[in-house]
């Protein structure tokens, strides 16, 4: 019997639609991936500013992927914003319950409108129950800094941060350096707990419309690790598919502020195996 190919998503919801579980469905859509989804919390936000924040409840989080993986089932899992370490708990308990095999952790802190998008004992939580279990990391500048407390200002310190993920329990990280262009091009860092490393490297765009970025990314691995792909072949692939949705998305105006990208530039069927 034929299924799809499935991914679920454990987020939060942005009203505007350019980030969070409205971006992790239309990546996994576009990538030809059945996308599903556990909220962790409902935000009110748009292209300039997060206005709130609601957390739902720890519970509720558990009780979502419990629903979706004891029926369903999933091939991959990413995670973006959890905002509690209630939340990270809950989430990191569910998930050793099911052990998918493939996990993706975008540890969303701060919104691209700098708008702090966890309490404090989150980041705690994250590194103690979570980053252990994942099968990546996808941490940008800010992130890595207030996960690890190493400002990834230079490569030297962009591998000891690595290193410091690695020793935390992650099976790979991946540190983004899209958010720091000050050249021709957008350069990330791989390194894996078998000391494979790997750098990425694209042209940077000229754009503002870069609203959701890192859900996008985290969300095509997740999704192209679900379809069969190594994480090195699903990173090239998520980087290229990235790259094209917001080439496809420079002249669009959407809203006042820092718009999405174009993530169905060129969509794909959906894929059952």
């Amino acid at each position: 019997m034929r299924q799809y190919v499935k991914c679920l998503t454990i987020a939060g919801s942005d009203s505007g639609g350019g980030a969070g579980i409205q971006a992790d469905l239309k990546t996994m859509s576009a990538i030809g991936v059945y996308g599903m989804s556990a909220i962790t919390a409902v935000t009110a936000q748009n292209t300039v500013k997060v206005n709130d924040i609601y957390p739902i409840p720890s519970d509720i989080v558990a009780s979502q992927i419990n629903s979706v993986i004891e029926d369903i089932g999933c091939d991959a899992v990413k995670i973006g914003m959890l905002y509690s370490a209630e939340i990270v708990k809950a989430v990191a308990s569910e998930l050793k319950k099911f052990s998918p095999k493939n996990i993706v952790l975008d540890p969303v802190l701060i919104s691209t409108s700098n708008f702090e998008l966890n309490k404090e004992d989150c980041i705690k939580a994250i590194i103690n129950y979570l980053i252990p279990i994942c099968s990546l990391i996808t941490p940008n500048y800010d992130e890595c800094y207030k996960l690890t407390g190493i400002k990834p200002t230079n490569w030297e310190n962009v591998h000891l941060a690595s290193k410091k993920f690695i020793e935390y329990g992650a099976e790979a990280v991946l540190i983004k350096g899209g958010h720091n262009i000050k050249g021709k091009y957008s350069i990330d860092y791989l390194l894996t707990d078998k000391g494979f490393e790997y750098y990425y490297k694209s042209v940077a765009i000229n754009t503002t419309n870069l609203h959701g970025t890192g859900c996008t990314l985290s969300s095509a691995i997740a999704s192209y690790l679900a379809l069969g792909y190594k994480l090195h072949e699903s990173i090239v692939k998520a980087k290229r598919y990235i790259s094209n949705a917001i080439k496809y998305g420079v002249d669009a105006t959407t809203g006042k502020g820092c718009g999405p990208i174009n993530h169905f530039y060129s969509p794909k069927k959906l894929i059952a195996k």
